[in-house]
């Protein structure tokens, strides 16, 4: 069966989508919050911003899944690039000024996300199978390292270059131009087969079902989404307030990203279903471990060491997360029939969690705002990933599935 570990061009196509999405992420995502943060020096803001776009996400994902599954799902895939499209437009637009409508901006952003990744999720499910799964999720690790490394590392020196933020206009405006590809290249992809009627309460089901292995899932993505709720703004801002330099956050990015580029290379061809607990735990572990040097100083170094140790250890903690998660859509026709509903629930899941280590984190910096206290919270949420493998461990034994 060694075809089915390759990659067709439905694949191909669906992970040249992904690359233009990241692609335009990493050279406008990774300082968006710079950009906020320069206007208002404040983390509560960064940490709203994030929960309003957490809050849409997931809201956006339960009301899009009838769309998804009963009408045209590539619609509403090309929607979302649509509208991250819009919300970097309106981001020029109003500029600095950007502070003042934080909850408007990161609810567009959060259905821009929520409409793209639900339409990206059920195409991904559909065109992978468990053999090609793993395979699949290497490549879009090793294409989010690549654009990870370019992305950033121009659009930092070209802030650094130009005076006032005329460089984070051209970035802004090019991300632009990015996703307008990215919907012409979704008309490349098949359209896909409709599914039956949607089941609203399908999630809130499978919770209550004591035999459903979904409940250990839903558990490990919340846990899983405690650190990404956090990590996913706070790490790029510390290296910008540490180094005052938009060129320093492109370095760093490009540095990170060059370690994950092999890393996820590595796991991609070598990381195989068998490996998936130990290897999960492993990874755990160690992204606990690599936060450590920032008790004594937390500098442009040890967040650097921070970075390269997170690009190396977490293909071994998020391969087994993503392709254990969808291996269970496909345990029976009954899941593969409701997959639209289970990836709803996957990611109401992902943003319990985010939205739980989000608000920890605004709630803690209230009261006290030190580096020390930033610190001490991100070694706490940053073990969230070693309860997520407690939770979801025994569905990473090759051969479980439902009530097995």
């Amino acid at each position: 069966m060694k075809s089915s570990a390759r990659l067709n061009r439905q694949t191909i196509l669906l992970l040249a989508v992904n690359g233009l999405i990241v692609l335009s992420g990493a050279l406008s995502g990774t300082f968006l919050n710079v950009y906020l943060w320069k206007s208002k020096q404040d983390y509560a803001m960064i940490g709203w911003f994030t929960v309003a776009q957490q809050l849409a996400v997931g809201l956006t994902f339960w009301l899009a899944g009838k769309w998804v599954k009963e009408y045209n799902k590539m619609n509403a895939l090309r929607l979302g690039i649509g509208l991250t499209g819009l919300f970097y437009l309106l981001v020029l637009w109003v500029g600095e000024k950007a502070i003042y409508y934080i909850w408007p901006l990161g609810i567009l952003l959060g259905i821009a996300i929520g409409l793209f990744w639900i339409a990206f999720n059920v195409v991904y499910f559909e065109v992978t199978d468990p053999e090609n799964r793993d395979l699949f999720n290497g490549w879009v690790g090793l294409l989010g390292s690549i654009t990870g490394i370019v992305g950033p590392w121009f659009s930092g020196l070209l802030i650094s270059m130009l005076k006032g933020d005329r460089g984070y206009r051209i970035i802004f405006t090019t991300s632009l131009i990015i996703y307008a590809l990215g919907v012409v290249l979704s008309f490349f992809l098949k359209k896909r087969k409709k599914g039956g009627a949607y089941d609203w309460l399908e999630p809130v089901k499978q919770l209550k079902d004591k035999g459903s292995p979904w409940r250990l899932m839903a558990s490990g993505l919340a846990a899983q989404g405690i650190r990404e709720g956090v990590f996913a703004f706070l790490i790029n801002l510390l290296v910008f307030v540490a180094t005052k330099q938009e060129s320093k956050l492109g370095q760093f990015s490009l540095i990170t990203s060059a370690v994950s580029l092999a890393t996820y290379w590595l796991a991609g061809k070598w990381f195989k279903p068998a490996y998936r607990s130990a290897g999960m735990l492993v990874g755990a572990l160690l992204l606990w471990v690599v936060m450590v040097p920032l008790i004594w100083k937390v500098s442009y170094f040890t967040l650097l060491l921070l970075g390269v140790g997170t690009a190396i250890f977490m293909p071994l903690y998020i391969l087994p997360m993503v392709s254990s998660g969808f291996d269970l859509m496909g345990t029976s026709n009954e899941n593969v029939e409701k997959r639209v509903e289970l990836v709803v629930l996957r990611e109401l899941s992902l943003m319990v969690g985010r939205l739980l280590g989000t608000l920890i984190f605004i709630i803690v910096l209230s009261f006290s705002k030190d580096q020390s206290t930033i610190t001490v919270l991100m070694l706490v949420l940053g073990a969230s990933p070693i309860i997520s493998w407690v939770c979801v461990r025994r569905l990473l034994k090759p051969g479980k599935s439902a009530g097995t």
